[in-house]
């Protein structure tokens, strides 16, 4: 697919092919055909000065390329037109060894480009004005040596959940969940390159494009169903474009912070991997969106940083899994539920560093040591058949809180309802009730003194009466997992133990620093649809730490 609708097939089984099928935009195998053009840079993240190298594919003989900065206000800051068109062939197995295409074009002069997320747009002019064919792509520039040492301490600094976005990005026909590995040419691939286009979807996305969550409740013994997969399905767009990317998370969070009158940075995780000391400086850090692939570096930066009296608002959900980053961050490697029989690290060592859920014990180290709250224990809410009708926001235990000042919220009012912040996949911890609140739970490794301020619940399998066996997008892989992980075994019993999860808003003080966290991937649509008291819980956290 470049930009166009799938075929819709004759029967009615579309819809299982828009929610199983492992559709995706491949590598051309030849120049003819219908005008394409697709493009990709050779690295996530520049600092201003650095070049950044393009590779673009086209059977035109001519195309333009722009560049703007993308945010509150969009501003252009390339242009070039007439460029000549050239063709490369691609292997099959470019999702996981990079397409290898030829630099067509590189961008110098970015000395003075501000800290933000770049959007490349290559496309072919037709001759009636419009466009015959258009591919983007989006790039992180960090901040300048002068912007972190002089005038840093105002500012707020976003982490983009890039190591998520290449778990997600199925261009080329495989990622972290579905692919052409494997010795049918049907498994997940545990390596993947960055060096290849995003999907559709993931820079840029209509209004109307729908997402996981679903704010209107199912009609009665109605099967789960998938609004955002058929919509992909039927427009020519990536299935995981809900999932991953910078148009359904960190873009809309830019828009609405520069908005508000938030001056912000942003920065790639591979900047996080490489250099620890970027956070130095800032006095909040936040991270947003589906937030789920993290390495051991990265963790040690931030974990670091909070000792040191640095603040993290986590606004984000699914803290699952940990990476290794190869061949100087170009290669990105994740074996997940296959880790302990395929990661070669189980042999070789070191083991803490094996690719699997953070709460294994080969890796010993959980993730809610780091942001209170973890994927494990908590997973899905609010779409397909786990909560489906259930309440959409966070039930709010802990009125009181600082976070909720200038709110009205009372206790037992859920947060975010109506524009549905809660799902579809969540953070939780264990926890038990006491007098009417939560408390973590003891045995619970969470950091001392951690408070849950409200707490939802969440399950890791689609279970209920109006489940049809093979009609389901999740299956029971997530509830055989995290049951195997948590209680070493996979069996009925200990599903039962364990796909009970919940997501939680948490705040605990560590070292010299503190963590705010609403655990959940999509709290960012309290902010696009303009929801008053999610836009002042967030605001009441970033002021706060932002704060001397």
């Amino acid at each position: 697919m470049n930009g166009s609708s799938q075929t819709m097939p004759s029967d009615a089984d579309w819809r299982h092919e828009a929610v199983q099928g492992n559709y995706a935009e491949r590598p051309p195998s030849d120049p003819g055909g219908p005008i394409r053009i697709w493009l990709y840079a050779d690295r996530i993240s520049y600092r201003p000065g650095d070049p950044i190298r393009i590779s673009v594919n086209t059977n035109a003989q001519r195309y333009s390329l722009e560049v703007y900065r993308d945010g509150a206000h969009r501003q252009a800051m390339f242009r070039r037109e007439g460029i000549p068109g050239t063709w490369s062939d691609t292997n099959i197995n470019c999702s996981e060894l990079g397409c290898n295409w030829p630099v067509s074009v590189i961008v110098s002069e970015t000395e003075s480009w501000r800290s933000g997320g770049f959007v490349i747009r290559a496309f072919v002019p037709s001759d009636d004005g419009g466009v015959t064919a258009e591919s983007e792509h989006v790039v992180i520039i960090g901040p300048g040596h002068q912007t972190r040492t002089t005038e840093i301490n105002d500012r707020l600094l976003l982490v983009a959940a890039t190591a998520t976005w290449t778990a997600y990005n199925d261009w080329g026909g495989s990622n972290h969940y579905q692919g052409l590995s494997g010795p049918d040419g049907n498994e997940f691939s545990p390596r993947l390159s960055v060096q290849r286009p995003y999907a559709r979807g993931f820079v840029s996305l209509p209004d109307e494009a729908p997402r996981a969550v679903l704010l209107d409740q199912p009609g009665i013994l109605a099967e789960p169903e998938y609004p955002h997969m058929e919509w992909a399905y039927r427009n020519g767009y990536s299935k995981k474009y809900v999932s991953a990317g910078w148009a359904s998370f960190e873009r809309q969070f830019v828009i609405w912070a520069e908005k508000a009158g938030y001056q912000v940075d942003v920065i790639s995780q591979t900047d996080l991997h490489e250099d620890p000391t970027i956070l130095s400086g800032y006095r909040c850090v936040a991270t947003v969106g589906h937030d789920e692939y993290w390495s051991w570096e990265m963790r040690d930066a931030v974990d670091a940083y909070v000792e040191c009296g640095g603040r993290i608002a986590r606004f984000a959900g699914n803290f699952m899994w940990q990476i290794r980053l190869e061949d100087g961050g170009n290669t990105q490697v994740c074996y997940k539920y296959t880790a302990r029989e395929r990661d070669p690290f189980m042999n070789t060592g070191p083991r803490h560093l094996v690719t699997e859920s953070w709460e294994a014990g080969e890796i010993g180290r959980p993730g809610a040591s780091t942001f209170g709250l973890n994927a494990t224990q908590g997973m899905y809410a609010s779409w397909s058949g786990c909560s489906p009708r259930g309440a959409k926001g966070f039930p709010l235990y802990r009125p009181d809180h600082w976070a909720f000042a200038r709110t009205g919220l009372y206790y037992g009012d859920i947060i975010g309802s109506q524009s549905g912040v809660f799902g579809y996949e969540v953070d939780g911890i264990g926890y038990e009730i006491r007098g009417g609140l939560p408390f973590v739970a003891p045995g619970a490794r969470a950091p001392d003194g951690m408070e849950i301020l409200a707490l939802g619940l969440s399950s890791t399998i689609e279970e209920g009466e109006s489940i049809k066996p093979g009609h389901t997008f999740l299956g029971r892989e997530d509830a055989e997992y995290v049951a195997a992980v948590l209680t070493g075994s996979a069996d009925q019993a200990s599903i039962e133990k364990t796909k009970r999860g919940c997501g939680a808003i948490v705040h605990f003080l560590r070292g010299k620093g503190e963590v705010f966290h609403a655990g959940s991937s999509d709290w960012i649509m309290g902010l696009v649809r303009d929801d008053h008291i999610v836009i002042q819980i967030t605001k009441n956290v970033l002021d706060r730490f932002l704060g001397s």
